[in-house]
């Protein structure tokens, strides 16, 4: 056995795993090298183990309402319960990917195979890494690398993370209980996200601190006043345009003070604390140095179409994918970059990645999914285009669910083409539907085209068709009969 292999990912999460998993179908002899968990914060502290725990907090809302004719007895919610099931779900995701690795070992694949090393990885040459773990050092060769070793949780400036009544979204399945009180720092997707779980529970005291005026301040104002009205309803304590002063440790709880734009301030009473201000690149430690890479200020490895370095005949043979260059911190858009490399690697002709048509989730209560451009990015870019509004209160299918509460918010051109931009949608199976859309706005399509796509009735989409319509003049139900329903602007540059 050599440890020399064709491939060397570093880091073994969504960029990492599927570029590994590419690169294999071209034959590649790939080790992964991973220093904590299998799949990284994709699956562990990240996007699965919080989406798990968003699921059960909506079922257990779900079991506690008593507006549909029936309610649940004696419901009580464990935290211990909720924690061993999270990590059944990180740990089943985890040996489906192990099963694979294994499947296409070296020992038993001779066309390509998939290693595992454990343990932190260093440049020791731009063909060279060294693995440290706690069994020792070894070292390994490589003809080509893809530096995926993506983000962290941001830490407060000056503020001690203790894992225990100071922490990050890494510290929450270290909880023993569920606390009394919280306090969450950052109103962005991650805080807002917490804010709904554990106030889905009813179990929390939630505070959120929003600097702001407005939670998700880059999204458009009507969609950070819906998140925003639908967190209060649900019992989160907003506090606007406020920012921390300090924290004060007693033996039973912490003492917060916060200080408001306005000039006063207030002292709160919490258990514990959770910063939620955003990742930053697990970008340290690399050995970069030693290849002559350097970070730009933010921490992040400078990618030049996916290449972080290039061998002496211009080809490159180290890349970087997902958190750690600094693009946009999703799921989705770290798989891609992982596999894109994979194919340069392999000489694979591809397609450029477009990242304006990003779909992005948004796990609240009700769910928000959003693609393309808002109105604030058509203005800055100055964009004319057209606005329209419509409201799930109008939609059948939301009001057999008896789940109305959400809307579609559908953006275009505003000329002859009328193009599709963007959405924002709320509400029941908003996540499903949101790639059609994706679909719609990445071939250029307009209204025209579009409304000649029959909507099976009834279903949740049909608001999106009625949206197209309403822009069109061609709605059933018309903006001035349900004004607080239904909502048609524009806006042009001049």
């Amino acid at each position: 056995m050599t440890d020399t292999f064709d491939l060397i990912v570093i880091g073994s999460g969504p960029a990492g795993y599927s570029a590994a998993i590419r690169a294999l179908d071209y034959g590649q002899h790939v080790c992964i090298i991973e220093a904590k968990h299998v799949g990284g914060a994709g699956v562990m502290n990240g996007a699965l183990t919080s989406k798990t725990m968003y699921e059960l907090s909506l079922d257990y809302a779900v079991a506690a309402r008593i507006d549909r004719g029936y309610r649940a007895g004696s419901l009580s919610v464990d935290f211990s319960e909720v924690k061993k099931t999270v990590l059944q779900a990180a740990k089943e995701k985890q040996y489906q990917m192990l099963s694979q690795i294994e499947t296409f070992s070296r020992e038993k694949s001779k066309s390509g195979s998939l290693s595992i090393e454990y343990g932190w990885a260093k440049f020791l040459t731009p063909y060279s890494v060294e693995v440290r773990s706690i069994e020792g050092t070894k070292e390994l060769h490589g003809k080509n690398f893809i530096i995926a070793t993506g983000s962290r949780p941001r830490e407060y400036t000056d503020l001690q993370i203790d894992g225990e009544r100071i922490i990050t979204s890494d510290g929450i399945l270290d909880l023993k209980e569920f606390p009394e009180r919280m306090l969450i720092i950052g109103s962005g997707i991650i805080g807002c996200e917490f804010a709904t779980i554990f106030s889905n529970f009813a179990q929390t005291e939630v505070h959120l601190l929003d600097r702001a005026h407005k939670v998700l301040p880059y999204e458009d104002d009507d969609v950070s006043d819906f998140v925003s009205k639908n967190l209060e309803k649900n019992g989160v304590l907003i506090h606007h345009t406020a920012t921390l002063r300090t924290i004060r440790k007693h033996t039973d709880h912490l003492e917060i003070v916060l200080d408001y734009q306005d000039g006063h301030s207030k002292v709160i009473e919490v258990d514990v604390v959770l910063v939620a201000i955003g990742r930053i690149p697990n970008s340290e430690g690399l050995g970069l140095e030693a290849i002559g890479v350097d970070l730009d200020e933010r921490g992040n490895i400078p990618i030049q179409d996916d290449c972080v370095m290039r061998d002496g005949r211009g080809h490159c043979h180290i890349y970087a994918a997902g958190d750690v260059t600094g693009h946009t911190q999703l799921y989705s858009v770290a798989e891609f970059q992982g596999r894109m490399a994979a194919e340069k690697i392999g000489d694979v002709p591809q397609y450029p990645l477009d990242y304006s048509h990003m779909s992005t989730l948004m796990f609240f209560k009700p769910e928000v999914a959003a693609v393309g451009a808002n109105e604030k990015q058509l203005q800055k870019k100055k964009i004319a285009y057209k606005a329209a509004y419509y409201s799930n209160k109008l939609v059948n299918r939301a009001i057999a669910m008896r789940n109305t509460n959400g809307f579609v918010k559908l953006l275009v051109s505003n000329d002859d083409e009328r193009r599709i931009l963007g959405m924002r949608a709320a509400g029941p199976q908003a996540s499903a539907f949101i790639i059609s859309v994706a679909h719609l706005i990445n071939q250029g399509n307009s209204l025209q085209e579009v409304l000649k796509i029959f909507y099976p009735h009834p279903s949740i989409p049909e608001g999106i068709q009625e949206c197209m319509r309403i822009i069109d003049n061609k709605s059933i139900y018309k903006p001035e009969a349900f004004p607080d329903l239904i909502h048609i602007r524009e806006w042009n540059p001049e």
